[in-house]
């Protein structure tokens, strides 16, 4: 039985490089793989950007009220495909990741999502959510705080400070490649580096 798969992590703990290589290993064994994001992600437009340079053009973009089997049914018509991987599935709503467990149980496609669990303020973000609760396989991808500790949080700054408030979601970079004037940047913390930057706060 195919499986939907969550391997999650915060920020820089080398999500877009682990898919990449699935893909890659995937297609060195002369097997089809789909590539998705959701449409909100507008840094890198309609590719899928690795921290170490690797770049690689998603197959189809999932807007907020889109159907994710539907455009999945739509681009594997003509293919055998072995997987579906979907980048920065956070993003992504709890009805669509329920697509994603249809196209895993009742078509049989294996599907990898990989994305982050919370936000800036420490909530989890939709997509993530119900990926904890429905999916077949949990996989955290590890990296470590500034201070040497395993990171779990994500911290935004903007303009070179740390901030706590805001929408959940804040993307500079668009697709035309314009940037926000007040640069917002993510960094990953532990637990005591977070509440240390905060000032205690937790959401």
């Amino acid at each position: 039985m195919a499986k939907l798969y969550f391997r999650y992590g915060a920020m820089n703990s080398g999500k877009s490089t682990s898919l990449l290589q699935a893909a890659y290993n995937y297609e060195e064994r002369g097997q089809h793989v789909l590539l998705a994001k959701p449409a909100i992600d507008t840094k890198g437009a309609s590719q899928i950007d690795s921290r170490l340079g690797m770049t690689r053009d998603v197959d189809f973009l999932i807007g907020a009220d889109d159907d994710a089997r539907s455009l999945f049914a739509a681009h594997s018509r003509d293919s055998d495909i072995a997987c579906l991987l979907i980048d920065e599935a956070q993003f992504l709503t709890a009805p669509q990741v329920d697509d994603l467990f249809r196209i895993a149980i009742e078509d049989g496609i294996p599907v990898l999502a990989y994305g982050i669990r919370n936000d800036f303020l420490t909530h989890a973000f939709p997509g993530s959510a119900r990926l904890l609760a429905i999916a077949h396989s949990l996989e955290e991808l590890k990296t470590i705080c500034r201070c040497g500790r395993k990171a779990v949080f994500n911290g935004r700054v903007v303009g070179g400070r740390f901030v706590f408030d805001g929408d959940q979601v804040a993307i500079d970079e668009g697709a035309d490649g314009t940037v926000a004037p007040e640069l917002t940047t993510y960094e990953s913390l532990c637990g005591a580096c977070y509440l240390q930057e905060s000032g205690g706060r937790l959401g």
